[in-house]
């Protein structure tokens, strides 16, 4: 069952905004690798700001996730390619619908 979540906000550097979003497009293979993430999108809000959301059966897995690829290569890169630091939130997920028509 999913319970953890972390919302992550990104807000691209003028000029980066393709490199996040091809970066945020190329994490997929990143994350489709880690077992423990069984829920994971990459998102945009607007011309500049990005977002991912991702959840976890488990706090352990949450965590585990910080420590996975791509968190590393997202901070790797935060200084060339973002405006500000990552705003990353751990969240609580209380219900989730996951059904494919």
């Amino acid at each position: 069952m999913i319970k953890h979540a972390f919302f992550v906000r990104l807000e691209a550097k003028p000029g980066k905004e393709q490199a996040v979003a091809d970066f945020l497009t190329s994490g997929l293979q990143m994350t489709n690798r880690e077992a423990t993430t069984p829920i994971w999108f990459a998102l945009k809000f607007s011309p500049t700001t990005f977002g991912v959301f991702d959840a976890f059966a488990s706090e352990e897995d949450r965590q585990a996730h910080l420590l996975g690829r791509m968190a590393n290569a997202l901070m790797a890169r935060a200084d060339e390619m973002l405006a500000s630091p990552p705003s990353i939130e751990p969240i609580d997920v209380l219900a989730m619908k996951n059904q494919l028509p």
